[in-house]
């Protein structure tokens, strides 16, 4: 009677949440090299544009330095160039097929702002469980108006899918309080 509500759904919807706030946070420079930095850039290849990752490798060779190795020889200049338009402020020098980019250190005023950057994706991650919440909650009042589920059962889902939604945003919490420490003390 009750196999129509699936908590596990709702869990894994919020840990979806969990996961691109992850990916958000690996994308923030924190003055290290991360294979993640260049995540966000595109390249016009073969008449369309893909990610960087399905035309070059990408490599970190030193904590202070990223290489992509470009597979193709005629596709040098148009990765070269999506890096440099990407705004993430890489000038990569180029060598034949490789590139070099240099991750500068960080200054405090920047590294503020990343810790600001990095609380707005907190808060968009927050509100993408509470959604995951609230979608749960109305479709546990409908499945109780239309009969399905007893008073009992829709106040036990109710908590128990509140206590995946606290879970779930302290792990975000906890995710940001690392990224911050990181990115503060780098």
């Amino acid at each position: 009677m009750t196999a129509q509500f699936d908590l596990a759904d709702i869990k894994r919807r919020m840990q979806g949440a969990v996961q691109a706030f992850g990916k958000d946070l690996a994308s923030l420079r924190t003055g290290r090299a991360s294979a993640n930095l260049l995540d966000p850039v595109v390249v016009e290849a073969y008449g369309a544009t893909m990610p960087l990752t399905q035309v070059a490798t990408v490599n970190v060779p030193e904590p202070r330095m990223i290489t992509v190795q470009v597979w193709d020889r005629s596709m040098v200049q148009a990765v070269e160039k999506a890096i440099r338009d990407s705004n993430l402020g890489f000038n990569p020098a180029t060598e034949g097929q490789v590139m070099r980019i240099r991750i500068p250190e960080l200054n405090e005023q920047r590294r503020k702002e990343l810790v600001k950057v990095a609380h707005k994706y907190a808060e968009e991650a927050r509100v993408a469980a509470r959604h995951v919440r609230r979608d749960g909650l109305d479709h546990l009042k409908k499945l109780e108006k239309d009969g399905h589920v007893g008073k009992d059962d829709l106040d036990r889902f109710s908590e128990q899918v509140q206590k995946a939604t606290d879970q779930t945003i302290a792990d975000i919490d906890a995710a940001l309080a690392a990224k911050e420490k990181e990115i503060m003390h780098v």
